[in-house]
């Protein structure tokens, strides 16, 4: 039943990540009134957890209390990191601009070809792409930087003697200018939503976990930012539950998750239900969050396409590491990500499907515990120094000055300098589905189909790592046939009609108009690189349908 005492607005926007958000300044700027909601909460410079008992809170699992920033989705074969709060995924991620291959835009595909067919091409994204990148302030890692950073110049001499493509790719990242040190404050920074300084990258290594000097373009920085400026009601902590049509266009309704209910066990279903009427719905909540909206509410939308759930795939993300590299390697100076290797595909001249690999980071505290791994080491040293301190009670030397025993004691760090994350995504068989098994998400996903891709993907960081003098380990679920997947996409995909995908090319879905995804779930099969900036072109070109939809509106459909 419609509530009547709903709020309106023109249009809602569900989430706040590279889709979301790029739709809710376009919509603001062109005057009309847009409202957003995130289910997570802010994060101005400083408030990312570092502490332990602060990480042990930063998940995301509200009926427990936990209102934080990572988000876990656990299925058979799959495990999945998503964002929790404004800005989406962009809080998280390694900052990376790449724009997706021309010839990997495939169409009209089958079964031979790899299971998808995009309905848009490379030339129709491009002017999206180029505003995109001005937005998110794209910028490369800086030569000076670069030719000091172990791992930069690691990956640059494995490439050239592997014969492979390598360049720096595009950041989201603001450095500073040439003669500033790191860290140094960025001129008149404050004008952004929290009201707070930013400085220039302090190359910490801690993308991954939030930035807290505000060095990173997220989205909050930049497109949420415009938005608020523009007039958008940017809400956060307000969760989405159930959407339906209604006279006129949609209502949708979410709940509140409150400071006050962190801490402790929350019943979901006692808070109070918020409405909200609109001309046009927005999902945009992530390939997993939005096509869970739609399953959860597909009673509500009957003419859905029976393509909802389908073409699921992980971009064919593949996590690795070099491990006891005679090059010191130092992952964690820099930015996570500052380099990127890129293997044809034969599509464009190679063999078999392509692939990135990018050099991996990690926050400086991790080194400490990498030390901690080969543990014959430390005890042996914490061994000898006791040894050696026991030994001059008993004969009573003197021996006052002990740097170089505690120098010893810590060890020469070849451990932990030696070590290397790498990080590969390219183009896997999209053949995954995701449905709903009661209240919850399931994918049915199984890795035979893109098998060879992945043995590609394993032999070219084995011969990476063994050109840095170490040897390679996947990461360790691979060997049970499960991934880890930063970059779900798919569910709700692009088709030129009903029968190959959920929506249109601008993003509309068949046989509802005036609901539109924005988000990683349209995608037909995988970007190949990291989807984050082909996500924020497609939002800005669907931005174009909306924009069509609100000031030339037609009726709704059933």
């Amino acid at each position: 039943m419609v509530d009547e005492r709903a709020e309106r607005a023109d249009a809602v926007v569900v989430g706040s990540g590279f889709g979301g958000s790029v739709v809710a300044y376009r919509l603001a700027e062109a005057q009309q009134s847009v409202c957003l909601l995130e289910r997570g909460k802010r994060y101005p410079p400083g408030s990312f957890p570092r502490r332990p008992d602060e990480m042990a809170r930063n998940f995301w699992d509200p009926a427990s209390g936990l209102q934080g920033l990572f988000d876990i989705w656990s299925f058979r074969q799959v495990e999945s990191i998503v964002a929790s709060g404004l800005g989406g995924g962009s809080l998280i991620y390694a900052n990376v601009l790449i724009r997706k291959d021309e010839r990997w835009f495939i169409r009209d595909g089958g079964p031979g070809d790899g299971y998808e067919s995009w309905p848009v091409t490379r030339e129709q994204l491009d002017p999206h792409y180029d505003q995109a990148e001005k937005v998110l302030g794209a910028a490369r890692y800086p030569d000076s930087y670069a030719q000091a950073t172990p791992k930069t110049q690691a990956m640059r001499r494995a490439a050239d003697r592997l014969g492979v493509e390598w360049f720096r790719p595009p950041l989201a990242v603001s450095f500073a200018e040439a003669g500033d040190p790191p860290g140094s404050p960025i001129p008149d920074s404050r004008h952004n939503l929290h009201d707070a300084p930013r400085m220039t990258c302090r190359l910490c290594g801690e993308c991954d976990i939030g930035c807290n000097t505000g060095s990173k373009n997220t989205l909050d920085y930049t497109y949420l930012t415009m938005a608020a400026r523009a007039g958008a009601d940017l809400r956060d902590r307000c969760e989405v539950l159930d959407i339906a049509p209604a006279a006129g266009g949609f209502e949708v309704g979410y709940i509140r998750h409150e400071p006050q209910n962190e801490g402790g066990p929350v019943d979901l279903a006692a808070l109070p239900r918020h409405r909200m009427r609109c001309r046009v719905l927005v999902l945009a909540g992530g390939a997993l969050g939005t096509t869970y909206l739609l399953l959860r509410n597909q009673r509500s939308f009957p003419a859905l396409s029976p393509a909802l759930g389908s073409r699921f795939c992980g971009n064919g993300d593949l996590l690795g590491f070099a491990l006891a590299s005679q090059d010191r390697l130092e992952p964690s100076l820099g930015p996570v990500i500052t380099s990127t290797m890129r293997v044809p595909d034969a599509l464009d001249g190679g063999e078999g499907r392509g692939f990135y690999l990018q050099d991996g980071g990690y926050p400086g505290f991790v080194d400490w515990l990498v030390e901690t791994t080969t543990l014959p080491g430390p005890v042996n040293r914490f061994a000898r120094f006791a040894g050696v301190r026991a030994l001059q009670d008993i004969t009573g030397r003197p021996h006052s000055e002990i740097g170089a025993q505690i120098a010893a004691l810590i060890g020469d760090g070849r451990v932990s300098a030696g070590v290397l994350p790498m990080l590969g995504m390219g183009r896997e068989i999209p053949n995954g589905r995701l449905w709903l098994n009661g209240d919850y998400l399931e994918i049915d996903w199984r890795d035979a189909a893109s098998r060879e891709y992945f043995k590609r993907v394993e032999a070219t960081m084995a011969a990476v790592a063994q050109e840095f003098g170490g040897h390679f380990e996947v990461n360790p679920s691979r060997y049970l046939h499960r991934l880890t997947v930063a970059h779900n996409l798919g569910g709700a995909p692009m088709g030129t009609d009903p029968r190959r995908g959920v929506v249109d090319d601008h993003g509309e879905a068949f046989g509802h108009r005036g609901l539109f995804v924005a988000d990683g779930a349209v995608m037909p099969g995988p970007v190949g690189p990291n989807p984050s900036l082909t996500i924020a072109a497609l939002a800005d070109r669907f931005a174009d349908r909306i924009l069509e939809r609100l000031t030339r509106p037609g009726r709704s459909e059933p």
